[in-house]
């Protein structure tokens, strides 16, 4: 029979199972007293809850004593390991905020939308005679799912997509192209994380131009002049 290497994870006890304290116990106490004085248990019944409080040994038996009390939150719920977080590197950290502009409009002119800002949940692009750039590398997105409306007449409008986000092309070219490409080595799409936002680019290219570019997310490089690698 052989042993395993390496060291085993520390047992986690199950926090109705911890020793409750003098200050877990005051405090269902004080919730109990608030209760009454809202009229929602009787005098009798906070004696009763109350000698159940101060003879408690472990957090799972103060909470009986709450469960019929809206609002109220017991020790052992508050003892709970706070959730996961996801990485600030993580694309679906990325989600969340507050939209930004609804439209980029290039008529005879440019247009650009890039850096820090939100997508919101729908952003409608229009561009005649002009040219809009929008930019998702340093985004965040309203909401997991979002869509861009393209609309190019005899113009350009180009899409550049980080590539650890999903992104779908659905639009159509009239004697343009309405196209999505794959630039600079991008990961491929079935390696995209769970969970990331997914980004739809939909629309009309007439006489236009189209490009949906997925790429690699800008990195900053330091100890070199603050320059950014691509």
């Amino acid at each position: 029979m052989t042993e395993e290497s390496g060291s085993a994870e520390p047992h986690r006890i199950e926090p109705a199972r911890l020793r409750a304290s003098d200050t877990d116990r005051e405090q269902v106490a004080q919730q109990l007293h608030r209760a009454m004085g809202d009229g929602r248990i009787t005098v009798s019944e906070l004696e009763e809850r109350l000698g159940i409080v101060y003879a408690a040994k472990t957090l799972g038996e103060l909470e009986p004593v709450l469960t019929d009390i809206p609002g109220a939150v017991s020790p052992a719920s508050a003892a709970q390991p706070p959730a996961a977080q996801p990485s600030p590197r993580a694309p679906e950290s990325r989600v969340g905020g507050t939209p930004g502009s609804a439209t980029s409009i290039a008529i005879m002119s440019g247009t650009d939308r890039k850096g820090s800002w939100v997508v919101p949940r729908q952003h409608n692009s229009f561009a005649f005679w002009g040219g809009v750039e929008i930019d998702l590398r340093e985004a965040r997105f309203a909401e997991r799912e979002v869509t861009i409306t393209a609309v190019a007449i005899m113009a350009g409008i180009d899409v550049i997509v980080p590539d650890d986000v999903h992104v779908r092309v659905t639009g159509i070219g009239v004697m343009g192209a309405f196209e999505r490409v794959d630039k600079k080595d991008p990961r491929p799409e079935d390696e995209v994380p769970e969970g990331a936002p997914v980004v739809t680019v939909n629309g009309l290219a007439f006489w236009a131009g189209v490009e949906v570019r997925r790429m690699p997310r800008k990195k900053k490089v330091e100890g070199r002049d603050n320059r950014r690698l691509e």
